[in-house]
Order: C-alpha cells, then structure tokens, then sequence
C-alpha cells in the first residue's frame, strides 16, 4: 500500500502538480522488512483529493511485481538418499510452495495486484539429461511398487555417479513462474521470472547376488 508524505511541493521538490509518496507491498509473497525512499509521481492526487488525475496502474503493478517474494522450491526424491541405475528415480517439490504468490500495490484510488504462478520445472539431472515437468511432480508412497516410474516426473539413470564430483551429479531444477496483473480496470503480463535450487545425487549399481546354481 503507498502511503501520502509530503504532498504538496515545497523548495528543492520536483516541480509541478504532484505529491510524494512511500510505498508499502501487501499481500501473500510480500513483505517489508527494508526501506524504500520516497518516490515523486507527477500528477498523483494530493491527500483529500482535488480533482487530480490518477497515476497509471501499470506503475503501480510495477512496484507490486518487485515486491514480489517466490518461494524456493524444495526437492524431494524417492529412493530419498542414494539413488540406484537402472531403478525409476521419482521426482517431485514441496508443494506448499507450488502455489500462486501476489503482492498489492495501492494509491488514494488505485489498487493494482500482481500475482505469479508456477508454470513448470525443468530438472537438469547431471547426467546431461533434462525432464521438464509440468507440475510439482507425484510424491511416492509405500505402497507403490519401486520399480514403477513416477507418472508426471521422474528419471532413470543409466550409469552411476561414480568419478563425478564428489562422486555425485549436480542436480538443479528451476521452477518457471509466469507473472500477470490487474486492477483498475485495466491488466497486463509481465517476463516470467525463475527460482532454482541445487542437489547432490549419488548414485550406485545395484549389485546382484549370484550363488552360481
């Protein structure tokens, strides 16, 4: 929400009709834990009125987007620590965090929303393969049988981590948000914007036994 200082102009103060403002983002996904100086917005209504014009939303839902704060995703797997060649690695995120996140910008007359959703995740699982997954992926459960692959979101691997890093794969998945907005009357979209988050994968050949009979 854009709070009223100043808001008539006085020496060393930009010229013309106009007030300052300092602003103050609400809404889920935002917060104001720094300071933002005040701002000049020429021909914005000084406090009780006056017949002058309102500022233009799109402002406004400018100052909304950058208030906005997505979540990073958090990455779950199944098995949960060593991962097996040959044997289907499910995938999927937290899905607390898959979700829509808004902020509110508002003026003396004007409110304006932007509002981000998760779109897809793109997974890069050190092998040099990728998987794009549209959603947060099915979590696996104990009564799934571990040889059956994930039905949204999983990988295989063919070959184990062995001589990597570390020997594990670096692991990545970046969640793609696509970032929209609305209020007095009017909307508008704006570039997606990306969270990402980094894993360590080790993994080992399944060892057969073999008694030789």
């Amino acid at each position: 929400m854009f709070r009223t200082g100043v808001v008539t102009p006085s020496a060393g103060d930009p010229s013309g009709d106009g007030a300052w403002y300092v602003y103050k983002c609400s809404g889920s996904g935002s917060r104001d834990a720094f300071y933002r100086p005040p701002i000049w917005i020429a021909g914005a209504p000084q406090q009780g009125g006056g017949g002058a014009p309102l500022p233009d939303p799109a402002e406004l839902a400018q100052q909304a987007r950058n208030q906005l704060r997505l979540p990073s995703p958090e990455i779950e797997t199944s098995p949960p620590g060593e991962q097996l060649v040959n044997l289907p690695t499910w995938l999927w995120l937290h899905r607390g965090n898959w979700g829509r996140v808004s902020a509110t910008a508002s003026l003396p007359g004007v409110s304006v929303t932007a509002v981000a959703r998760p779109a897809r995740a793109v997974w890069r699982l050190g092998d040099g393969s990728s998987v794009t997954c549209n959603g947060p992926g099915t979590p696996y459960t104990a009564a799934t049988d571990p040889k059956k692959a994930s039905p949204d979101c999983g990988h295989i691997y063919r070959t184990s981590s062995v001589g990597q890093r570390g020997n594990t794969y670096a692991v990545s998945v970046t969640v793609h948000w696509s970032v929209s907005w609305s209020g007095a009357g009017q909307t508008g979209t704006f570039p997606g914007l990306t969270t990402t988050s980094q894993a360590a994968f080790r993994v080992a050949e399944s060892q057969a036994l073999n008694t030789g009979q």
